[in-house]
Parts: structure tokens; C-alpha cells; sequence
């Protein structure tokens, strides 16, 4: 499911859908379709919304990755059951299996399956538990896995389980039965409700492996470190110039990229085609740089998410911050960990962006200015709330 518009991660989603977010600089949706293709699960049918196109462009048919890929759009919000109901067509009558497109993962899909299909219950929801439940739906479940309470987006006072739903179901084809046709229906508002209500059985499959969405800027991050984690080895690609430097892997460097005199690289760390780095440059574990960047004399990157065509001024330190494509930092400036920054801002010098401050597109951020605050431009949505 790739329908939604991303507005929790704004920012970042305005020119992209969130399956088109970078992650170690390339699209997210990628790493999925590789994930899924790994369990053996070669029949994709993709639901297209908001900016759906440059979903379909970046994966195509999927025999790049040993897949075959159908494509569905949306006409109008149908929310996710009512999004499956519309491409209906392409399940023969089997049973399937619903992920969203944000998704990153490396569960145990295949057994997860197999579960279903030895069950009695129209719908398996993967489970998982995490430390903070808030932002997902969470259920109560007994140890023969029969669900018999599912709350979505519990308050304070509601947590009754930090056994969380992760948005993957495995369904039998009768759902299609109580899904109304071109009409807006959900599965944790509307569907799981009215299967409990009516005493019908939704199991549970507790998963195993690693996941999170990345529905806004801290899971986005927490996605970037996992899959940083995962780096075994050093991959280098091209030219790699590097003059007096210390490297220290693991990394993905690609063709093009220089490391100047006195710098240091400490991996996990990717960095992209064709990005110069200067002098006496520190960059820190958990780093993506993407392609066409600048890194000035003496700037500190640690943890940060850097996206393409971005220039980092001297004695700069971004600190676990995101920054969008075109952007400008100037010299002697300060991105605090939380930061995200929009598409082609300029941030003159000495400036320094608070923790947790969202930088919206085209801003200019004056010299010497210390942000506190979100700074919005008023030609995009101000809307932070929703998918």
C-alpha cells in the first residue's frame, strides 16, 4: 500500500511519497521490494496515490528484482482496506498478504503465511512489541492467538499491551465480502472492530526479525541506523581519492567521492557519487551522505541523513539532523539532533537550528539566527497530522 500523502513526515514527503524517501540513498520502496523478494513472495500488487508515478518509474515491473509487480491507482482516498478492495482483481481468490509501502523490515513473512493458511480466521495480524505504542494500533491476544481486543492509537491510560500491530495482515479472500466497494474503509478503524463485534476470529502471528515504518522523522532515523547496522562490509566503487585521510569501515562509498587531508570517516557510513569532502572533515558512525555534496574545511556529521546536492559550510556541525535535497548550510552554523530541513534552503552562517525544529522548503534562515521553532512556508501545506 503506497497510497498515502506522508504528512507526519513533512517536510521531506511535499515533492515525494514516503515509499520515495532516501534510505542509504535509495528509495525506501526499494529496500522493501528486495526484503519481500528474499522471503520468496514474487507476486507484488502495488496501490498507488500521492505521487504514485515516481513509485511505478523507480521499480517498474520488478524483474530487476526477480519479481513481477501490478499496479493499482487509487482515484480517490479509499484508506487501506478500501485501497486492497480496489485491486481485488489481481488475488484470483487466495489468500494474500497486506504491507505498507513504508515499511522497513526483515521479518519472517513466509511463516507468517503459512500460519494463515493452517488458521481458521479470515485475518492474521503480525505483532511485535516495542517500546512506545502510541502511534500504532495494539492488541490484547491469548496464547491459542485469538485477538480479543484491539485498540488503535491508544491514550495515556489506554496502553493496556505494548504487543503492537505492524500493519502486515495475511487475508483470506471472504474479507472482500464486508469491504464496501469505492468507498473509504480501514482495516484497524473499521474492519478488526467490526470482526470483534460480531465474534469472528482475527489471530495473531507473533514476528520475528526487525521492523519499523517510517512515518515520521524519528522512526525515518531509527530505519537509517538498523539498516546501517546491518553494513558487513566495505563496498567501494570507482575512485575513491582519498589524501592523508582515516577511514574506518564499514562503508559504501560510490564513484567519485574525494576525502581530503586530515579527514576522518568512521562507518557505518554511505556516502554518494561524486561527494567532495574537505579538509579536516570528521564524519560519524550512522552517517548517509547522498550524491553531488559539498562538505566544507572542518564541519562534524555524526548520525545525520544527508540527501543529494547539499553543501555543508566550514566548521558546520549537523548532529542527527535530515536535510533535503539543494539545500545550503553556511559556515559555522549548528543543526541539532532532531532537525529536519527542508528542500533548497539556504541557512546562513552562524546559525544554529534547535533540536526537533522542521525546516520547510525554500526557507531562508537569516546570519546569526538561533531557530527555536518550526519555520513554515506558507505556499505548502502547513498539515502535520494524518498517514
Amino acid at each position: 500500500m503506497c497510497g498515502g500523502e506522508g504528512t507526519r513526515l513533512r517536510p521531506l514527503t511535499f515533492e515525494r511519497p514516503k515509499p520515495m524517501i532516501p534510505l542509504l540513498n535509495k528509495p525506501s520502496i526499494v529496500h522493501l521490494v528486495e526484503s519481500i523478494a528474499r522471503e520468496g513472495i514474487n507476486d507484488i500488487v502495488v496501490t498507488l496515490g500521492y505521487k504514485g508515478g515516481t513509485i511505478e518509474e523507480a521499480i517498474g515491473d520488478g524483474h530487476t528484482y526477480g519479481v513481477h509487480i501490478e499496479y493499482v491507482y487509487d482515484k480517490k482516498k479509499l484508506s487501506t482496506a478500501g485501497s486492497v478492495k480496489n485491486a481485488e482483481e489481481y488475488f484470483e481468490n487466495e489468500s494474500f498478504m497486506v504491507i505498507g509501502g513504508d515499511h522497513v523490515m526483515d521479518l519472517n513473512l513466509r511463516e507468517m503465511y503459512r500460519f494463515h493458511e493452517l488458521g481458521n480466521a479470515p485475518v492474521t495480524i503480525g505483532l511485535l512489541p516495542i517500546e512506545d505504542p502510541r502511534e500504532y494500533g495494539i492488541v490484547d491476544m491469548g496464547v491459542n492467538n485469538k485477538i480479543c481486543h484491539f485498540l488503535e492509537k491508544p491514550e495515556p491510560g489506554e496502553i493496556f499491551s505494548n504487543l503492537t500491530s505492524t500493519g502486515i495482515y495475511v487475508c483470506s479472500p471472504e474479507i472482500f465480502e464486508i469491504i464496501p466497494d469505492d468507498t473509504k474503509y480501514d482495516f484497524a478503524k473499521n474492519m478488526f472492530p467490526r470482526l470483534l463485534n460480531e465474534n469472528k476470529r482475527i489471530n495473531g502471528f507473533l514476528v520475528r526479525g526487525h521492523w519499523t515504518d517510517i512515518g515520521n522523522s524519528g522512526a525515518y532515523r531509527e530505519a537509517a541506523k538498523w539498516m546501517l547496522d546491518k553494513m558487513g562490509s566495505t563496498t567501494i566503487v570507482g575512485n575513491f581519492n582519498i589524501q592523508n585521510a582515516r577511514v574506518v569501515g564499514p562503508f559504501d562509498i560510490q564513484p567519485g567521492v574525494s576525502l581530503g587531508s586530515n579527514s576522518a570517516l568512521v562507518g557505518p557510513a554511505v556516502i554518494g557519487e561524486g561527494t567532495i569532502i574537505a579538509e579536516n572533515v570528521l564524519i560519524g558512525p550512522y552517517t548517509t551522505i547522498g550524491s553531488g555534496c559539498v562538505i566544507e574545511d572542518g564541519a562534524r556529521i555524526f548520525s545525520a541523513n544527508i540527501f543529494n546536492n547539499v553543501h555543508i559550510g566550514t566548521n558546520t556541525n549537523v548532529s542527527g539532523a535530515i536535510v533535503d535535497n539543494n539545500t545550503v548550510v553556511g559556515n559555522n552554523c549548528i543543526l541539532e539532533t532532531g532537525t529536519v530541513i527542508g528542500a533548497r534552503c539556504l541557512i546562513n552562517n552562524n546559525a544554529i537550528i534547535h533540536s526537533g525544529v522542521y525546516v520547510w522548503p525554500e526557507i531562508i534562515i537569516e546570519q546569526g539566527e538561533r531557530v527555536n521553532h518550526n519555520r513554515i512556508n506558507e505556499a505548502y501545506s502547513v498539515v502535520t497530522s494524518g498517514s
